[in-house]
């Protein structure tokens, strides 16, 4: 059969049964987008339900303890949940403010190392080494940061005293440790942590940018270190800053690391005392075992805060994403 004869066959072969397999294409097709746009939908609908009732049952179980003159036992013990509520709220926050302080750095220095310097070899290696330390369970890291992180920092929190004393933060209230154990090392011990998670993130989108881009910087006679800054981070901006946001949520919710290295107490600005700024974690962790009555409602109402505080973190930081993104759209 002559080429041109067997090209017609299979051309009409082909608009003859075309509209029948289109309308059968099209109509799985339809069937197919219902179905996920109904477990999509589902999915959504349960995660809201299932958060709206988790708050209901925080500020429920809470309102004893937050407005006991009407739900309470007695009056007057409104003020004594804020004055004890107020220390954890900050400890929480100034402990996972100085873990991604030192973790951001540090995994955008990994990231872009395995990502855009390290030969593909070594890249995967350390890679792999990296993603193990999300494998070590919290209480390790906990062990690890009471039994050999705190004792070698007690000669830097001397230091630290003796010479920078003078600044708030370094300033020994009533005295300098001697154990370690404070909210810098708490922090140290996030920090180690949440790199993890934050790093293999940060090397994905790093990996993502478009390779014609960095060609084209590093075809216009920009150095490596100047196509990181036109190419690489204006892209990954958004990602990295979710990065950081998903490694505060991590950080804002540690119980077990936090409650082994930090000992409970009030509120203070300096980071070489011990028994200072305890967290919300840490302080339900340790209590609400043998919590009950008003007591366990103060814990609920704990628990409550750092609800909220988790919530406005998220907000923020999908607030950011956004507008990042809504600005790399105007730009392309």
């Amino acid at each position: 059969m002559a080429p041109r004869v067997q090209r017609t066959l299979q051309e009409y072969n082909v608009t003859s049964t075309s509209p029948r397999t289109k309308n059968t294409a099209r109509t799985t097709s339809a069937v197919g987008d219902k179905v996920f746009f109904g477990l999509s939908w589902t999915g959504g609908a349960i995660i809201l339900v299932v958060l709206a009732f988790v708050a209901a049952f925080l500020l429920i179980r809470s309102l004893p303890a937050i407005m006991p003159e009407t739900f309470g036992p007695g009056a007057g013990e409104a003020i004594d949940f804020w004055s004890y509520v107020w220390p954890l709220m900050a400890g929480t926050v100034l402990v996972s403010v100085i873990a991604l302080l030192l973790a951001t750095p540090v995994a955008i220095g990994i990231s872009l190392f395995i990502s855009h310097y390290a030969p593909r070899r070594f890249a995967n290696s350390i890679g792999y080494l990296i993603d193990l330390l999300a494998a070590i369970p919290s209480v390790v890291y906990g062990a690890w940061g009471m039994l050999v992180l705190a004792p070698a920092m007690v000669p830097i929190y001397h230091w630290l005293h003796n010479n920078l004393g003078f600044i708030p933060l370094f300033a020994g209230d009533p005295s300098v440790t001697n154990t370690g154990r404070t909210i810098l090392t708490s922090g140290v011990v996030l920090a180690v942590m949440v790199l993890p998670i934050m790093t293999a993130l940060c090397r994905e989108i790093f990996l993502q940018v478009p390779h014609l881009q960095e060609e084209a910087a590093l075809g216009l006679g920009a150095t490596r270190w100047e196509m990181i800054k036109m190419t690489v981070f204006p892209f990954a901006r958004a990602g990295v800053i979710s990065s950081i946001m998903l490694a505060l949520g991590r950080a804002l919710g540690e119980t077990m690391a936090v409650t082994m290295v930090l000992s409970a107490g009030g509120f203070s600005w300096s980071l070489v005392t011990s028994g200072a700024n305890g967290t919300i974690p840490a302080e339900i962790a340790l209590n609400f075992p043998e919590a009950f009555g008003q007591r366990q409602s103060e814990l609920i109402a704990a628990g409550l805060m750092l609800f909220v505080i988790t919530l406005i973190v998220n907000v923020i930081a999908r607030a950011i994403v956004n507008s990042h993104a809504k600005k790399a759209e105007g730009l392309s």
